[in-house]
């Protein structure tokens, strides 16, 4: 799976507007300040904070 790296390079978090990266297994992009998974479905970043996972300290 590849996102484009224009669209990488443009989305921040919808929480604090932060940077965001991509996971190494690229299922996902994470926003360290917040602390949220951003799950990635059929190659389309789920950029909703209600579904956003937390991720564990």
């Amino acid at each position: 799976m590849a996102l484009n790296k224009e669209l990488l390079d443009i989305l921040v978090c919808p929480k604090c507007k932060g940077e965001i990266h991509l996971t190494a297994g690229e299922d996902g992009l994470v926003c360290e300040r917040c602390r949220l998974l951003y799950p990635i479905r059929d190659e389309i970043p789920i950029m909703l904070i209600d579904e956003a996972q937390p991720m564990e300290p």
